[in-house]
């Protein structure tokens, strides 16, 4: 059993019979009033975000998760095959608990978040930042560097993201996999 002093980000509670996983959470404290402990919530197992109120001291009740890691194998019309490196074993992972699914290639390592208590999937994440080739992007103008101009690209996987109009086709970017946004060229 955990209290609201064991809150913090990134940890899945069970609230209501659903798991949310805290995104931001504070304490509002008054002269007169108990503090009270906020927190943002994202749905697990649902698409819904709320923001809940506890007691300072209430209970919460955390669930127990593990980052396992995974191969990306192929796509398929119910979601995303996925391999367990160690194991060998195969999971199907439907689409919507893939944070940017459009980053995926084949064979790229990610993390699966698995609820201990039933072995199931939760969530798929990807390593920090992935290595990717541009496979179409506009010639850049010689020279036109000195502004943080950009310009759209097209990805390996088929994703379009904003990368600096020097970026040129063939090249290797890498690109942040919590926000899709270009990071640097890869010297290969």
């Amino acid at each position: 059993m955990a209290t609201t002093a064991d809150m913090r980000n990134g940890l899945i509670i069970k609230l209501d019979g659903s798991l949310y996983s805290v995104v931001e959470f504070g304490q509002n404290k008054t002269a007169r009033a108990a503090a009270k402990v906020w927190a943002k919530l994202k749905g697990v197992d649902n698409n819904r975000s709320i923001e809940h109120t506890w007691n300072s001291g209430d209970n919460i009740f955390p669930v127990r998760v593990e980052k396992r890691p995974y191969q990306f194998l192929y796509k398929e019309e119910n979601g995303f095959n996925l391999m367990d490196v160690s194991s060998y074993e195969q999971i199907l992972v439907n689409e919507n608990l893939i944070e940017h699914p459009e980053l995926f290639k084949d064979g790229q390592e990610c993390f699966v978040i698995i609820n201990t208590e039933t072995e199931s999937p939760m969530g798929v994440e990807l390593p920090p930042h992935v290595v990717l080739m541009v496979t179409y992007s506009e010639p850049g103008v010689k020279g036109d560097t000195a502004t943080r101009a950009m310009k759209p690209a097209t990805l390996e996987t088929g994703a379009t993201i904003q990368v600096p109009l020097f970026v040129d086709e063939g090249e290797l970017i890498k690109v942040d996999s919590k926000t899709g946004a270009y990071i640097e060229r890869v010297k290969g």
